[in-house]
């Protein structure tokens, strides 16, 4: 298989240089480098106590051209693209690209009010969320750029949420670290932060989070538009903007290392910190520090951001009693501590499979209700997979089972009960198998899809990120790969020809020579287009980024010197 790990060869313009005119022209692998090269500048500034020369290459950063094509690439390919603001702008074709990174060169910089929309929570209620212009969406990714190797440098060894490389199944690891010794902290302080991101006081933000103030005080005060009516916004960052989570991360920063400074480990009280963003836990040998000690110097903290704790939801408990954190339930039985997802997480995927099956199941054909139900139990069984799952992933396919067989006799209601059995659970050859329904591919082949059995998933102990590893940092660019690989091989769907793919290349895009993750997503290329005549074996299929694709598509880029030619077969 013939892959090409540099495209520094691709006849197109400097991406440096505003003479590149075509959005599918610009050499993405270089532009990448070149911002990687000034973030790990500016957190080697942060590492030596040099928050000068770190502001200085910030600035720079932001200013250039390469972080302002990556910003728009990124603004655009997110699923929150397909959403416009207050202009009505989505930027979906090339030409509005380049005018979008145009755009950002444009002074004096205005924010734009935000659009009000409102999703539903668990509980029932509304979730504002404040849904920034694409031209303002794509300056909070340049500065983001600049901002995130600061906030990992700074940031507490044991948050979680909204960083790179990092994930709840990190956060559950550590939880069962700090708990699971006969030993450990019995009682935990369960917190949560009271509308967190719509707290947040604006002074303190100007205050400390070291980026442009000009331009962070324009995205905090752009106020919101709701039903054509103009309202301030006073307090908070956005939910909805790219920025805003790392605003609110390093805004709650810092407590980790004031407990650690308080109750340090000769003391004996076994304090210890596990946060995913506004939800935290903190364990502790004593109730009465909990209650007397730790809350109020929690509270205080809280009060000095504009935050509070929310009364609802901030409990103390006993390890023996349990409680709910990231969506599993954690408890000492006899003993021995146990994680295993929640009662309530439960719930909510047999609601949810129960509404598809009764709702839009009525008008779907077996297949296409397949289609509906197998990325949700596949998405919530890898979540939960790394902890004791194994008796709940059983009940989950039963409950499953039992769903489907009562749509499969609703769907006909004339026939006895063994041709439905017949019709769903037994293929062609009359063996036993899940319920299951056929389609065809593009070639006309018969394939059968089957429903996700959950019961089937190997249950896998998570390896916890080391706390104090940083993405931008060079020093632990290997252990990252090494993370990231295993991780994205065990992502892929089950298919041998991606998986086979993913290794071939060492996991990394043959056009931009950077990795292939589950957030990048990713297509599959035929070095010989089948219009042509290829096939799907592997020597003819490359694994690449969704843009880098289009990219090598687009008769502009001049990338079509990937494709070998063959003898009788004229460039596309």
């Amino acid at each position: 298989m013939t892959v090409v790990t540099d495209a520094s060869f691709l006849p197109c313009a400097d991406a440096l240089s505003n003479e590149v005119r075509h959005w599918h022209a610009h050499k993405w692998g270089r532009m990448v480098r070149n911002v990687r090269r000034l973030q790990v500048r500016i957190v080697k500034a942060m590492q030596c106590g040099n928050r000068r020369r770190a502001q200085a290459l910030q600035r720079l950063l932001a200013g250039s051209y390469s972080a302002k094509v990556l910003a728009v690439r990124r603004v655009t390919e997110n699923e929150g693209s397909r959403t416009a603001g207050v202009d009505g702008q989505r930027w979906s074709t090339p030409a509005e690209k380049m005018a979008g990174v145009k755009g950002l060169e444009e002074r004096p910089y205005r924010a734009k009010p935000l659009l009000r929309k409102y999703i539903p929570k668990k509980n029932g209620k509304l979730r504002p969320l404040g849904i920034p212009t694409m031209q303002d969406r794509a300056k909070q990714a340049v500065y983001l750029f600049a901002l995130d190797p600061v906030a990992e440098t700074t940031a507490d060894a044991n948050s979680y949420a909204f960083r790179r490389e990092r994930s709840c199944a990190d956060a559950i690891e550590q939880c069962f670290r700090v708990l699971y010794r006969k030993e450990a902290a019995e009682w935990i302080l369960e917190g949560d932060i009271k509308a967190c991101f719509d707290q947040i006081a604006h002074p303190w933000l100007m205050e400390h989070i070291p980026i442009n103030r000009t331009v962070l005080r324009q995205w905090l005060k752009a106020g919101y538009l709701e039903k054509r009516t103009l309202y301030p916004t006073e307090t908070g960052t956005p939910q909805g903007g790219i920025i805003s989570p790392v605003l609110a991360n390093m805004t709650l920063d810092g407590l980790e290392a004031l407990l650690k400074q308080k109750y340090p480990r000769h003391k004996g009280l076994k304090v210890h910190l596990v946060r995913y963003a506004d939800d935290f836990i903190i364990t502790c040998s004593s109730r009465e520090v909990l209650e007397k000690e730790i809350r109020p110097l929690v509270e205080e903290f809280l009060r000095k951001r504009g935050l509070e704790l929310s009364a609802e939801k901030t409990l103390i408990t006993h390890i023996d009693d349990g409680f709910d954190f990231l969506g599993q339930t954690i408890r000492k039985f006899k003993g021995k501590l146990i994680i295993k997802p929640s009662d309530k997480s439960q719930k909510i995927l047999l609601t949810k499979v129960r509404e598809i099956v009764r709702g839009e199941g009525e008008h779907l054909s077996a297949f296409g209700l397949l289609r509906r139900l197998n990325p949700l139990l596949r998405g919530w069984t890898n979540y939960h997979r790394h902890v004791a799952s194994a008796k709940t992933f059983k009940r989950i396919e039963q409950q499953v089972y039992q769903t489907l067989w009562r749509w499969a006799m609703r769907r006909h209601p004339g026939k006895p009960q063994d041709w439905v059995y017949r019709k769903y659970f037994f293929d062609k050859q009359k063996r036993k198998r899940p319920f299951h329904a056929y389609t065809t591919d593009e070639e006309g082949n018969t394939l059968v899809c089957e429903i996700f059995q959950p019961n089937r998933v190997p249950i896998r102990r998570h390896i916890k990120v080391i706390g104090e590893a940083n993405p931008y940092d060079p020093k632990w660019q290997l252990y990252f790969e090494q993370r990231r690989y295993r991780r994205v091989a065990d992502e892929l769907p089950r298919r041998p020809k991606l998986v086979t793919l993913f290794r071939l290349q060492k996991g990394l895009c043959p056009i931009c020579n950077q990795p292939i993750t589950k957030e990048t997503g990713w297509n599959c290329h035929h070095i010989l287009w089948r219009v042509y005549g290829g096939g799907d074996e592997i020597d003819n299929l490359l694994l690449l980024h969704p843009t880098c694709h289009q990219q090598l598509h687009n008769p502009n880029s001049g990338a079509l010197l990937l494709r070998p030619r063959r003898a009788g077969v004229r460039d596309a």
